[in-house]
Order: structure tokens, then sequence, then C-alpha cells
């Protein structure tokens, strides 16, 4: 077979056959395979028929149908199958060839497989591809890391299928070494989880606080797209509001309240635990998904567990809805500020110098959460690159400011009606507690030296001596050796 393809994919699924379409429209041409052959068939005779596709029967049929430094992206099931896939095809290529795995792989793993690769003299790059199968065909947002030198030869066709931002800058760039691009598609992905969960919260408030009708609450969410809201979930909440099924019904009454989840999140929270970073936002958003995954057990507890009787208060439906919006934007910004913080403590534990504001960029277009927002973001780590909290910049220290009466009253209003908001009232209690100076930490750490002798710092001398109280007379002089998990 004559080397003709520019690049190589592997696994025709959802994800795999947008984006060789997406690679095909803009000019490239691209050698398939799928372990199910039929498949590849399928694809070549169907929605690929006619174009620069190559069907390939085996790896080695895939290989040599690539032009070098050969290029082949793999988008299989994260785990076992990655590690398969790569030991079939390092004997089939050459040095300086590249594998790339686009797949949702946890950053560990792929911190692991690029050292393991380089050592047989290949490159390796594992992307973060977001945007699901709309963006895949259209323009996905794109966060590769791994082997520094693989990236001038996949910047082009990565740089070309991406999404554009409005003012034309490609949603995609090097991200950093080894597991750098998975690991910020993971916090990607757990901000959309926070995301996500702050806008249920607010439909939860609508609905069953406000007693608002499906049409009423698609008009409001209408009017916050076309403000400083704007985005894409924002976008899909509207008309997810507003669609009918074929009888009539609204198709949102009918699903049934239990949500689902692929891990990625619950990584993120992992992750934040490990790095010791106050993740409380994101954290809140995947237990909210296990507890609504107990379907049967709250159908029964809401049958003897009982509730507060307090009436919605007289104030002007448009002033709550205001105060909603302003507490749903709030909230936002914490969860952006304690993933970015994450990013950071991430950097620094594995030595990537990551782009704070290209990150942003990035995620302006293509993915689950781009939004105007993002834009914001931008600018704050072009005025200032060692920021160090996205609430300490300018804009958004002003914007927390206007909207934080709004934001405690809406707390306040979900505590007195029954109206669960773990994700709002955690990501308040984060600000709360960012902002205060001296928090009740003192007397944890004096419990902890007194019944474990862990020691503690004093306000009146220098950070990094540490002290022991004997604390009943009994415990003597020694105590445990200081350390931190």
């Amino acid at each position: 077979m004559n080397a003709q393809a520019d690049i190589g994919m592997i696994g025709l699924a959802v994800m795999g056959e947008n984006l060789v379409l997406n690679m095909v429209h803009h000019g490239y041409t691209v050698a398939v395979y799928n372990r199910t052959t039929s498949k590849v068939t399928d694809f070549v005779n169907g929605r690929a028929k006619g174009l620069s596709v190559i069907g390939c029967m085996s790896p080695q049929e895939l290989v040599a149908a690539l032009k070098r430094p050969r290029k082949i992206m793999m988008l299989v099931k994260a785990g076992k199958a990655v590690d398969d896939l790569i030991e079939q095809l390092i004997p089939l290529l050459e040095p300086g060839d590249i594998l790339i795995d686009g797949g949702n792989s946890h950053f560990p793993d792929t911190i692991r497989r690029t050292a393991y690769v380089e050592s047989k003299g290949l490159l390796y790059i594992g992307t973060g591809v977001s945007g699901g199968e709309e963006g895949a065909l259209r323009g996905p947002s794109m966060m590769p890391g791994g082997s520094p030198a693989a990236w001038p030869h996949v910047k082009e066709i990565f740089q070309s299928i991406c999404a554009k931002t409005p003012e034309g800058e490609p949603c995609c760039d090097w991200i950093g070494e080894n597991g750098a691009g998975h690991f910020v598609k993971m916090v990607h992905n757990g901000i959309e989880y926070g995301d996500m969960q702050m806008i249920c919260e607010t439909y939860h408030m609508m609905r069953d606080g406000l007693r608002m009708s499906n049409e009423d609450m698609h008009k409001v969410f209408a009017e916050w797209y076309e403000g400083e809201l704007n985005s894409y979930l924002i976008e899909i909440t509207r008309d997810i509001l507003a669609y009918r099924d074929e009888n009539g019904q609204y198709t949102l009454d009918l699903i049934l309240d239990a949500a689902g989840q692929k891990g990625t999140g619950k990584w993120t929270v992992i992750a934040a635990l490990d790095t010791g970073q106050p993740l409380t936002l994101i954290a809140e958003a995947v237990f909210a998904r296990c507890l609504s995954s107990l379907k049967e057990e709250r159908v029964e507890a809401s049958k003897v567990l009982s509730g507060p009787s307090a009436k919605l208060p007289r104030r002007d439906r448009a002033a709550i809805l205001d105060d909603l919006r302003r507490a749903l934007y709030a909230s936002k910004i914490v969860s952006y500020a304690q993933g970015y913080q994450l990013m950071r403590a991430a950097a620094k534990e594995y030595n990537w110098n990551l782009n704070y504001g290209g990150i942003a960029l990035v995620w302006r277009g293509g993915c689950i959460i781009r939004s105007v927002f993002l834009g914001e973001i931008k600018k704050a780590f072009d005025r200032n690159p060692n920021l160090v909290n996205l609430l300490l910049d300018p804009f958004f220290r002003k914007a927390v400011r206007r909207g934080l009466s709004a934001w405690r009253r809406t707390v306040t209003l979900g505590v007195k009606l029954g109206i669960p908001m773990p994700a709002m009232s955690s990501a308040l209690a984060y600000y709360d507690g960012y902002r205060t100076a001296r928090l009740p930490a003192n007397l944890l750490q004096a419990q902890r030296d007194y019944f474990g002798a862990h020691t503690y710092e004093r306000v009146d001398r220098p950070r990094g001596e540490f002290f022991h109280t004997n604390w009943t007379g009994r415990g003597g002089t020694t105590s445990a050796s200081t350390y931190t998990v």
C-alpha cells in the first residue's frame, strides 16, 4: 500500500468517526482501522464514501498507509485497551513515529505511557478532546500534552480541525509535558460537573420554589443566555426546557432523576485531595450525582423524613430570579477559581509549565464549558500571569462583590424552603473561608495535639517551628513527627 495518509485513526465510535470527517473536510487524508472491521467497511461505504479516507483491515495495513513520521490517533476505551493497543503498535513503528491517545485517559496513565513509549524511541501525545459528537465534527477544544518533540508534527492538523474563538484563534495549543493535557481535560470535566450542578440547583429553585412552568423557565434561561451567563450549558438548558416529545409532553419531565457519571469528576476531586486543594464545589457536584443515584432510597425517605414548612417569601418573582442569576454567576467564579488553583498545584507537583491564560483560550470554543466568561479569565492572566486565585483579580473581585448579597439571599432561601443547593452553598462557604484571615483551625490543631501529640505552630513564633503541650499533665513531652498528607 502506498503511504499517502496524513494521519491514522484507530477506533470508529462516535468521536472517532466525526474527528475523521473533520480532518477530511480540512484537506487531510486519513487511514482508519477498527478492531471490529465491519465498522471500517460500513464507514468507508457510508458516511465517508467518496472522501479521502483509506479503510484498513489490520494495524499493519494502517501503518503501511501512513506518511512518515507516522501519526496514529487512538480513540478507544480508557484503561487496559489503550495499553494493549500501544503494545500491538510499537513493533510496527519506527523511531520518531507518534502515538496519540485522544480518549479520556487518567493523567497518571498518560505520564506512565509517555515515558514508556519514549523509551522505545517513539513519541507520545495524550490529548483531551472536548465538545462531544458535534464538537468532534465541527471543531472541538483540544488539550494536547506529552512528548514536546511531537507537537510540531501534529500542530497544523490539530489547530486546523479545532474550534476557533470569535477572533479566529484556535482552541488548541500545547499544554505541557507527559500527562498535562489529560490533566487539564480532567479539570475541564470537573468544572463541567460544577457548572451543570449549579444550573440544576437553579432549575430546582425555579421549579419547586417559585413553581415556575417549563415555558417560563425556558424564557428566563433564554434571557440569561444573552447576558454575562452566556455559555453552551445555559444554551442547551434553555432548549431542553422547551423541548416536547411527539405527544406534546415536556421530555425533561419524563426523565428519571438519577444522574450517571464516567469518573472524570471523581478523578478531579481525588487529584485535589492528593494536592491538598479545597475543590469544594466540584466535590459537592460529584456527591450530588451520587445522592441522586439513590433514587429508591430517596423515595422511601421522602415518606418519613420531614422538611421545613416555610412558604415562599412575599418578594417579587423577578427579584428572586435576579438573585438566582447573580448567585449562579458568583458561584461560577468560585468553581473556576478552585479549578485553576488545582492546576497551579499540579503544575508544581509534576513540573509542568502551564499557560493559564492559554488554557482559558483553549476552552473558549468547542468544549462543553465554553462561555464568554472564559474571555475574562484570559484577560485576568494577561493582567497578572502569576495570579494565585481568580477571586483576587479586580474584575472577578468586583463581580463577586456585586452579587454577594444576592448569593447569600439565594442560599438562605434554599435552606428555608428545604431545597438543596450543595454547590452554590459550598461555593459561598469557600468564599467566606478564603476571605477570613483567622479560621478556627487553631482549635483543630489543639485537638490534634491533645489526642495525638501532633504538634502545632504558634502565631508568636516563625512558621516552621512546631510545639507540643502536655494538655493532661500525664502525656509527657514526647510528640509525634510532623507531616502533611
